[in-house]
């Protein structure tokens, strides 16, 4: 079986769990904005912020690392042990001092002046970093493991576990303070399950002797580093939406949120792509083989450049419908915000998993670099557009940074060695985008029914953006073949395509 295909398989191992969390969130999302309403989902939503943000030094530390290491062949017949080791112990002292810290600010006040009622969330989160913390860690080593077929499931069991606790909760009139337990509790169980797949793949008493030596050295450089990346790209999600609930108030925030929210939903497959390609690149970049990472790079950052632009079309179009019928009327203000995200969340959408293969190159200075210069237009620009134009100006201002790492991860990626463009089609791309876009919104205009548009205009859109796709030469014909051929058609299906 070729690496490729291989790749492929995990990758759909990911995908299909990763479709069916998006669902869950999809249906669950609407039910627990109206019975928080948009002041409590605006508090709700900066608690999330806080906590990202808060449990970068203490899980970035450990994520991306243990993933990195624990994928990687080493001479020591008990390296993978050596790694879990190493990690497992580093991410019980951050957790205990991350927890113990958030105590003592807690108690000194801090969190009342976030807003009325936060003591007790700041409670709750403490616990919510402990817990989080093991899940991360055991997450991310089933992934350096290769098992995404545990993994995604593992990330199905814990998104429900979240929403049905939650939501039970909430509307039991515990209000922000169920979802936090429904975190709390889903974190929980996912690291006790994941926790206990590793522990039947390796060996124990290894795992508890001391080791003779390990390059400390390296590690801790890896994890400084990934430290900063990480607080840089988490800035992109969350600061906009602190500074929101602070210059303009709560309801905004909810609503900002909420805009926030529909507009990530194409990232699924780049997202899933960025956890698959971290662990699968290193191999690449650990024997030099930049031929094939440019190969790699070129063909997914055009595959999803596709989805994406086509997904961006579809919702752009259909979000004065979408809006109102998914989060209720008093959240139809949210539809422009979320047009003025989408242009900047197809290229982040593209770039992240170019950010996952810079990552597996262990060169992570120059990724920091690009990521940085992001970071601070994003600051910037919020910083100066939220007290002039409210949550509009928010999303200008995010969709302008979130453009921007699209740029300078491609610049990136040519200073580490290898060039994503090199089969990119832009050209052809935007001519079919904007073919497609003509055929969809004029399908748009000519039905009046919403709930008969939402299930009419995708799948004329994805139609015509299909057959444009391929008349134009975005992608081929034998590509389609090739990614046919790896999907579990049944027998009969596949003995008809060609080839």
């Amino acid at each position: 079986m070729s690496g490729t295909t291989r790749l492929f398989q995990r990758f759909l191992s990911l995908l299909g769990p990763k479709l069916v969390t998006t669902l869950l969130a999809v249906i669950a999302t609407p039910v627990i904005v109206r019975l928080l309403g948009p002041a409590d989902y605006g508090d709700y939503a900066v608690l999330l912020s806080i906590y990202s943000l808060y449990m970068i030094p203490i899980s970035a530390a450990i994520t991306e690392g243990v993933q990195k290491f624990v994928a990687e062949q080493r001479d020591d017949a008990a390296w993978v042990e050596r790694v879990l080791q190493f990690y497992l112990l580093l991410a019980l002292l951050l957790a205990i001092v991350g927890s113990g810290v958030l105590l003592a600010v807690t108690g000194l006040g801090v969190a009342e002046r976030v807003g009325e009622g936060f003591t007790r969330y700041f409670y709750l989160l403490t616990g919510f970093v402990f817990v989080g913390q093991f899940r991360a860690f055991s997450m991310h080593s089933l992934l350096g493991f290769g098992l995404e077929r545990v993994n995604g499931p593992l990330g199905v069991v814990k998104k429900f576990v979240t929403v049905a606790v939650g939501i039970g909760l909430v509307a039991g009139g515990f209000s922000v303070v169920g979802m936090l337990v429904g975190h709390i509790a889903a974190n929980a169980l996912t690291a006790i399950i994941a926790g206990v797949v590793i522990a039947r793949r390796i060996s124990l008493r290894e795992l508890f002797r001391i080791p003779d030596s390990l390059p400390y050295r390296e590690f801790l450089s890896f994890n400084g580093l990934n430290i900063v990346l990480v607080l840089l790209v988490m800035s992109l999600f969350h600061v906009d939406v602190i500074m929101v609930r602070t210059l303009v108030g709560d309801r905004a925030t909810g609503y900002y949120k909420a805009a926030l929210s529909l507009a990530e939903y194409i990232w699924i497959v780049p997202i899933v792509l960025q956890g698959l390609l971290l662990h699968s690149s290193s191999t690449l970049w650990s024997e030099d083989r930049y031929d094939e990472l440019a190969a790699l790079a070129s063909r997914i950052t055009r595959y999803t450049a596709l989805l994406v632009v086509l997904m961006a079309i579809g919702l752009g179009t259909l979000a004065d419908r979408v809006v109102p019928l998914y989060y209720g009327e008093p959240f139809a203000v949210a539809t422009t915000p979320l047009l003025l995200l989408l242009p900047g969340a197809v290229g982040f959408a593209v770039a992240r998993p170019l950010q996952a293969i810079c990552q597996g190159s262990g060169r992570l200075r120059v990724l920091i670099a690009a990521v940085g210069v992001a970071a601070a237009l994003n600051v910037g620009l919020n910083a100066a557009l939220i007290p002039l134009f409210g949550m509009n100006g928010a999303a200008t201002a995010t969709s302008v940074a979130y453009g921007s790492m699209f740029v300078l991860l491609v610049w990136a990626s040519r200073r580490l060695g290898y060039d994503p463009l090199v089969d990119l089609r832009a050209a052809r791309i935007g001519l079919t985008a904007a073919a497609a876009a003509g055929v969809i919104v004029g399908t748009d205009r000519l039905i009046d029914g919403d709930i008969l548009a939402l299930g009419v205009v995708p799948v004329i859109g994805l139609a015509a953006f299909a057959l444009l796709a391929i008349i134009l030469g975005a992608i081929d014909t034998d590509e389609i073949v090739e990614i046919l051929m790896k999907l579990p058609l049944p027998p009969r299906v596949t003995a008809l395509l060609p080839g």
